[in-house]
């Protein structure tokens, strides 16, 4: 049992964010950071059972909130 799990965060190409573990099958997304830390907790908790569930979840290269420009020519990309 490791005793900590490291997820990269970066943004997501559709908008918001994603984590991917970096020892572990696991990837999630999400439309913050705060709902991103709620769903790595969730995916966690379904991967492993109790026993071997890591007590440490780090992350590591959050990036910076983009402005909203860059917001708006991402949603032009996508029409």
């Amino acid at each position: 049992m490791d005793s900590e799990i490291i997820f990269q965060v970066q943004d997501s190409p559709e908008g918001g964010f994603e984590a991917k573990a970096l020892s572990h099958s696991i990837y999630t997304e999400a439309d913050t950071l705060d709902e991103l830390r709620e769903m790595i907790r969730d995916a966690v908790a379904c991967h492993f059972d109790d026993a071997e569930r890591p007590k440490i979840i780090r992350f590591t290269g959050t990036p910076p909130r983009p402005s909203s420009r860059n917001r708006r020519s991402i949603a032009r990309q996508c029409r």
